[in-house]
């Protein structure tokens, strides 16, 4: 039983989805209605959306913030990432338009030295290739805090403990 009375460290991740400049226009005839969708690490349960903008088409804006729970050790390598992907909202199903990547050890990084939060713009990619438009985003990473195993066992079915 020793497993579930150690901690297991975990700190908040809070993301403000700001504003998309100069996207590629997916929808010809209709006004775009970009929303997204953001996921950290390859584990589609932490998937969380943003309402989609109706005015901006192209440039939209959200100004948006999500929160995760994330544990420290995804912090320590460059192989978790933060996934954000664009999708422009219509009827018939909703059109990819791209998506942006980064390393949440590189984010942690960066902003370390900025007192544990920063703004940032990243270009849009589709596929491999860089699509057209920037996303920018803030975010912060909270203090670092020891989360009881126990707790999180006795708690599995409450899973916005991971979610934030």
């Amino acid at each position: 039983m020793k497993e579930y009375q150690e901690g297991m460290e975990c700190r908040k991740f809070e993301i403000t989805l700001l504003s998309a400049n100069d996207l590629e226009d997916v929808r010809k005839l209709f006004k775009m209605k970009v929303y997204l969708r953001v996921s950290i690490g390859s584990n589609p349960e932490t998937e969380k959306w943003t309402p989609h903008d109706k005015h901006g088409e192209v440039n939209p804006a959200w100004n948006f913030t999500l929160k995760f729970t994330i544990s420290e050790t995804m912090l320590q390598n460059y192989n978790n990432m933060l996934v954000i992907k664009l999708y422009c909202k219509r009827k018939l199903g909703d059109r990819y338009i791209g998506e942006v990547h980064t390393s949440m050890k590189d984010l942690f990084d960066y902003s370390k030295p900025l007192g544990g939060s920063a703004v940032v713009t990243h270009p849009v990619y589709k596929g491999s290739i860089c699509s057209q438009g920037v996303l920018r985003f803030s975010y912060k990473f909270g203090e670092k805090v020891s989360i009881d195993k126990q707790l999180l066992i006795d708690n599995i079915d409450d899973w916005s403990l991971f979610k934030g």
